[in-house]
């Protein structure tokens, strides 16, 4: 009897936010999830998690993440999903991966001069929609630093499903979120 061709083992990368690291808020948790069922997960630490640049942030997750595929997903925290969305525009164009979840994502600096230097080029939406086809956005309406008209807008860019709740303001382990179940649905929904 022939062999099944071996599914390729799924794997996650979650970005952690402004001032984040891996061991903090909800990514531990989620890690932990994933790798029960199988995934390879990495949770890699962003350089001067203080005082974030693009011009670091990226090359370094580019390195940690490597070659991707369809198998590949991804899920970003705040700051952490712009660094997705940079990542994803930059591919080459014979890579994609399966889908990404935008936590508490934004498209614009916000009020946070520290955060210009990720904006100082206009985000490539075509680009980043050829690499991925599957977006999911989860913002809560108490969130008092991300705006949640910020998923109307990756829904029209990306054609995203966006999710609001409420109550979880800015999903960080300062609001006492250590774990989000609405994440671990969503990623396993788009992963099928």
């Amino acid at each position: 009897m022939p062999k099944k061709p071996q599914e390729a083992k799924k794997k996650l990368i979650i970005v952690h936010c402004w001032e984040g690291h891996p061991e903090g808020s909800w990514y531990p948790w989620l890690k932990a999830e994933m790798e029960k069922r199988g995934w390879e997960v990495l949770v890699p630490a962003m350089p001067n998690t203080n005082q974030p640049e693009q011009s670091r942030w990226l090359p370094y997750l580019q390195t940690v993440v490597g070659k991707v595929d369809r198998s590949t997903f991804m899920v970003g925290h705040s700051l952490g999903c712009i660094t997705i969305l940079r990542f994803l525009e930059r591919l080459p164009e014979e890579e994609s991966i399966g889908g990404t979840i935008l936590v508490a994502g934004f498209d614009n600096p916000l009020k946070y001069k520290e955060l210009k230097n990720f904006f100082q080029e206009a985000i490539a939406w075509k680009e980043i929609k050829k690499k991925c086809s599957k977006f999911t956005t989860i913002h809560s309406q108490d969130d008092p630093y991300v705006p949640v008209e910020n998923s109307a807008r990756f829904k029209e860019n990306l054609g995203a499903k966006t999710i609001v709740v409420n109550g979880y303001r800015h999903f960080s382990g300062d609001d006492g979120v250590s774990s989000v179940p609405l994440i671990l649905e969503k990623l396993l929904e788009i992963s099928k």
